[in-house]
């Protein structure tokens, strides 16, 4: 339902330091922790931060409440131009690039669900330990998008292409044992307790010597740049479409879409 207090709803990333550390808390109740606009250029600001700070030496991205992140903001997503479609995707592909090939690495500790943006989020860092009730979606189809945030890179990387072929194009729901069988998720952690799993694991990464962890990550990421120039590419023509708008009516509207190709 709307809300009519005048009160502007929480939508924020939350930082806490534990030790060589950083843990990040994506924290958008309203929209469950939903990347939107405002959230990522949060993240990305923290994470540019980071990058340059020695004293941190590992990162550890989270959600609050129930969820790791639904997804992208589809209330906020009005894109009319190729030029903010371009735009768009141009400051989220800065945080990406920081998260895959970046100097600090990266552990994600998945509560709930991790669907679309989400899962492109998850797929960036350089370990995933999810609760056992934990599911991932990749759902951008309903919404008339291809998978972007460097998904059709990341994900074949870590599941083969076969598979990330089924995961992208189907969109359907899976859980982390699955996820865990196919090398989607790297440990499982009790419900509650995926962050303190993270950290356990950040911590021996922090524990690294710093260089020989950053040109690691640096030769892993080769082809993610060429990755994201393509997906700016393809995915500002895809905002533009009636699908896409049909995708967005669909989802407020809780129907099935009825896309006819345009």
């Amino acid at each position: 339902m709307p809300d009519h207090s005048g009160e502007q709803p929480v939508m924020r990333v939350g930082e806490e330091r534990d030790g060589p550390v950083l843990i990040l808390t994506l924290d958008y109740p309203a929209r469950r922790n939903a990347l939107a606009p405002a959230l990522r250029a949060a993240l990305l600001g923290i994470l540019d931060r980071a990058e340059a700070d020695p004293e941190v030496r590992a990162i550890v991205v989270t959600g609050a409440g129930a969820h790791f992140c639904s997804g992208g903001d589809l209330s906020g997503m009005d894109v009319r131009t190729p030029l903010q479609g371009r735009e768009r995707l141009r400051a989220a592909h800065q945080m990406i690039r920081l998260m895959v090939g970046g100097s600090k690495p990266v552990v994600a500790a998945v509560e709930g669900w991790a669907a679309g943006a989400g899962l492109s989020l998850v797929c960036a860092c350089d370990t995933i330990v999810a609760a056992e009730d934990a599911q991932f979606m990749a759902a951008f189809g309903k919404a008339g998008l291809m998978a972007d945030l460097g998904l059709p890179h990341t994900l074949p990387l870590r599941v083969g292409h076969a598979r990330a072929r089924q995961i992208l194009l189907y969109g359907e729901p899976m859980s982390a044992e699955e996820a865990l069988r196919i090398g989607l998720v790297d440990r499982l952690a009790p419900k509650g307790q995926a962050l303190s799993v993270a950290l356990e694991r950040a911590r021996i990464l922090a524990a690294q010597a710093p260089a020989a962890v950053a040109l690691t990550k640096q030769i892993l990421s080769e082809g993610l740049h060429n990755a994201l120039d393509q997906e700016r590419h393809y995915q500002s023509l895809l905002f533009l479409t009636a699908d896409h708008e049909e995708g967005k009516a669909a989802f407020f509207a809780k129907r099935a879409p009825n896309f006819t190709g345009i």
